[in-house]
């Protein structure tokens, strides 16, 4: 669905309004929700899409994705969690994965940026050299 200009910069000021500071204030979001699903202005639907996937956008910036080869233990764990939050924000979260494909090492993945430290990661380097 294209999603007319009039909506988009409705979204984009309800996310402002949304977040503050950093912050998501999930009760004003489900207020905005419920404000324009009950008064159904021009463009609502449309509205709400680009609301949603902006809402997505921010969640995806402050979730991380944790995958080792490994289940790490609860220590570092809570070293990872720690750092991300002194770097990003106190309001991060972090799922953490087991990829047994990475074969060592670790990689985080917040919101679009990826560091792979991984040694799958070093031996595709090391193939596309070669084939180079």
């Amino acid at each position: 669905m294209k999603i007319p200009k009039e909506a988009l910069r409705t979204a984009r000021q309800l996310i402002r309004a949304t977040v503050r500071e950093g912050h998501i204030n999930g009760t004003f979001a489900s207020a905005v929700v419920q404000k324009l699903s009950t008064e159904k202005p021009r463009h609502f639907l449309a509205t709400l899409t680009a609301y949603q996937r902006l809402l997505r956008l921010e969640f995806a910036q402050r979730h991380a994705t944790v995958e080792s080869a490994q289940a790490l233990p609860d220590s570092e764990q809570a070293n990872v969690l720690r750092e991300l939050k002194n770097k990003y924000g106190q309001d991060i979260t972090a799922d953490f994965k087991i990829n047994p494909a990475l074969i060592a090492g670790m990689r985080v993945k917040l919101g679009s940026n990826v560091w792979d430290g991984t040694v799958k990661s070093r031996i595709d380097a090391l193939r596309e050299k070669l084939r180079a």
